[in-house]
């Protein structure tokens, strides 16, 4: 199976997660693929396993006499919650010509470089698009097909030399929770590399902190007919909430390092309304402004509407990574210089989101970063780039070789 057959085979597995499951996996149906995967590897002859959380680990023996370190490659099978997963009709436009692609003519959707200028240096390129219906799966089934053609590779090319490769692929890393389970003496590494990133040559070591906000708004539901002086609408004061948060930090607005408040769910009715927000920046002090700013408008609301009208749960989900990665980064220069060593540049700049390896990194696994040759993700407009899905392969595989000599 070559890379663009695995990717496309692993695309049509239905893995979305879902962020209000108390089970884990928060869908069962991720494990379809975990499965999978964890038979593929075992096809291969690797060691592997899955265990109850749904994580699979392979390990690779090294074949060098030199090398002493153990570098992990991660991914995770989960697609965002944002866009349907579901049917995903994935085609492929061959030798792209930099003109609008018409994803779906019945829907009038188009991935237009006018408005996608990514789109701008991908000409003779073959892209794997959606049919405008549903998101890709790039995010990151990417990463894992290029880290099992990396397996495939190293199985069907014994002189290639390397040290002791652990593979690890995890669920509900869209939803935050993609490593709540896994314990870092399970994996068995040194450091890490995540491959979940998008343009190939990215190499980040920086993301956001992140946290969500629950929100819980109790109105009053009276007949209309009657309401005056008594009715307490619940929507509107979810909104006039909303409206007290800084409106200039909405991610619609904001770039590089910019952080934002992002509302991702509203839904209710008179009588009780629920919110979740994304809260997001780089910088830790801004973050816990941030937060402050959330309960600072709780107070305004329940001063004018009564106690207990607004109550706001905020749990941190994940920190930058930068503050470990600082003083680790001998790893980073070894992905610049396998990028270098393919004709790339590198491209070093903060993610706008998080990974597995930030939450990894605290715990002891230092993982940076790396891009995978995806763009767009999360929406129907996601596509992949296959000449980067095949560079990006083969920098992993000088990160590997690099690592064997250390």
């Amino acid at each position: 199976m070559n890379l663009v057959e695995r990717f496309l085979k692993y695309v049509k597995y239905d893995t979305q997660s879902d962020g209000d499951s108390n089970s884990y996996p928060s869908t069962s149906k991720q494990l379809i693929l975990l499965n999978e995967l964890l038979n593929e590897l075992k096809e291969l002859n690797i060691e592997a396993t899955i265990d109850e959380y749904g994580y699979v680990i392979g390990r690779i023996a090294s074949n060098s006499d030199n090398s002493t370190k153990t570098v992990a490659l991660i991914a995770h099978v989960d697609t965002s919650p944002d866009a349907s997963g579901k049917n995903v009709k994935a085609k492929i436009i061959n030798h792209y010509n930099l003109e609008p692609i018409v994803l779906n003519e019945e829907k009038n959707i188009i991935l237009d470089p006018k408005i996608f200028p990514n789109l701008s240096d991908k000409f003779g390129d073959d892209l794997i698009v959606t049919d405008g219906t549903t998101l890709l799966g790039a995010d990151d089934k990417l990463g894992v097909a290029e880290i099992m053609d990396f397996v495939q590779y190293v199985v069907e090319n014994p002189e290639y030399k390397h040290g002791e490769i652990v593979i690890v692929f995890t669920p509900d890393e869209e939803v935050g929770n993609g490593t709540k389970f896994l314990e870092v003496k399970s994996v068995r590494a040194d450091f890490g590399y995540t491959l979940d990133g998008s343009k190939v040559g990215e190499i980040a070591y920086e993301n956001f902190n992140a946290a969500t906000a629950k929100i819980i708004v109790n109105g009053k539901s009276v007949h209309p007919g009657s309401a005056k002086n008594k009715m307490l609408n619940a929507i509107d004061v979810a909104y006039e909430f909303n409206n007290l948060l800084p409106k200039h930090m909405r991610p619609e607005i904001t770039e590089n390092y910019e952080g934002f408040n992002h509302l991702l769910h509203i839904e209710g009715i008179v009588e009780k309304c629920n919110m979740t927000y994304i809260i997001r920046n780089h910088d830790k002090t801004i973050f816990e402004n941030q937060k402050k700013n959330f309960y600072l408008a709780q107070n305004f609301i329940n001063d004018k509407y009564g106690k207990n009208t607004l109550h706001i749960d905020i749990t941190d989900s994940y920190y930058n990574m930068r503050e470990v990665l600082d003083n680790k980064m001998e790893i980073v220069n070894i992905a610049i210089k396998a990028i270098k060593d393919n004709g790339i540049e590198p491209l070093i700049e903060p993610i706008r989101g998080g990974t597995d390896g930030a939450r990894l990194t605290f715990m002891g696994l230092p993982c940076p970063n790396l891009g995978t040759g995806g763009y767009n993700f999360h929406g129907p407009y996601e596509y992949a780039s296959v000449k980067e899905m095949h560079k990006a392969v083969e920098i992993i595989r000088s990160i590997v070789s690099e690592i064997s000599k250390i």
